[in-house]
């Protein structure tokens, strides 16, 4: 049976289904791998705005408000390297990201450009909102304190940049069009879920 779709979640985020409870525990087991998973995806996160600045650069708001967050991202990069050799750990190796390709396979590859457009911003958005979700149940499931904390601050940060890519589609495109298309992917994202097998050794 599903577990119920938390106000909190639907409210913030417009996700329509929370992360399996399971996911800490089995987190908690394997803090080494989440946090080399947590860094690969700061280090695309940050690639991928650079991307969207050099594919349309004539998009002047939205290179100025990616530019920091180029900056930002690679920063949090720094930071989980850092708590994994305070922990005598390396970086693992960069594994398949089966959630976004998942993701992107619901991408309008042809068509008009600002429908292609349109699906890159709300790809990223969604990606942002599910780590934020994910980095809550860190800062309130694990057991170590500091790691709580750690989350904590990767969360609202990610709240933030979720809030950015909804904004930068409206500022460019109908906001009923990137209303409708929201819900489109917010639909395809709980089929995605519920396909997942729940892991502990991956951020998503």
């Amino acid at each position: 049976m599903d577990a119920p779709v938390s106000s909190e979640v639907k409210n913030i985020l417009g996700l329509q289904l929370p992360t399996d409870p399971r996911w800490v525990d089995l987190a908690a087991i394997s803090i080494a791998d989440i946090l080399s998973d947590h860094a690969y995806c700061e280090q695309k996160a940050a690639t991928t705005c650079i991307s969207l600045i050099q594919r349309y650069p004539d998009k002047t708001l939205m290179v100025k408000e990616l530019a920091p967050i180029v900056t930002e991202e690679w920063g949090h990069f720094r930071l989980v390297l850092q708590e994994l050799e305070k922990r005598g750990e390396q970086l693992g190796r960069q594994r398949k990201d089966e959630y976004v390709n998942h993701l992107l396979t619901f991408q309008k590859k042809g068509g008009h450009p600002e429908d292609r457009f349109l699906d890159q911003l709300l790809t990223m958005a969604m990606i942002e909102a599910r780590s934020c979700e994910r980095f809550k149940r860190l800062s309130e499931g694990l057991q170590d304190e500091y790691l709580r904390k750690f989350y904590r601050r990767f969360m609202e940060s990610e709240a933030g940049h979720y809030k950015l890519f909804i904004e930068l589609a409206e500022h460019y495109i109908d906001k009923e069009k990137v209303r409708k298309r929201w819900a489109e992917w917010l639909d395809a994202e709980s089929v995605i879920m519920q396909q997942l097998t729940v892991r502990g050794d991956r951020i998503h």
